[in-house]
């Protein structure tokens, strides 16, 4: 699986929302679904998918999904 579709994989099953919803321009607390507990939730699904431990300020930047994929490149993982 390419890695594009684990993260929208980890954002439609965090968020229990349809692969329709996540989309590069998604925002944190654009939908009622991504507030701070889901946030982290992501997080943590996120660096378990890839292996990885995000560092709090790239936790804090990861606004939108487009952004978290910018912070997963950084971490090796590539789109």
């Amino acid at each position: 699986m390419a890695n594009a579709d684990k993260v929208i994989d980890v954002f439609t099953s965090v968020l229990e929302v349809g692969r329709d919803i996540v989309n590069d321009e998604l925002q944190y607390n654009t939908i009622e679904q991504w507030d701070s507990l889901a946030h982290m939730r992501l997080v943590a699904q996120l660096e378990y998918v890839f292996d990885i431990m995000l560092d709090t300020d790239d936790i804090i930047d990861m606004s939108s999904v487009l952004k978290a994929k910018e912070i997963l490149n950084k971490y090796g993982v590539k789109f």
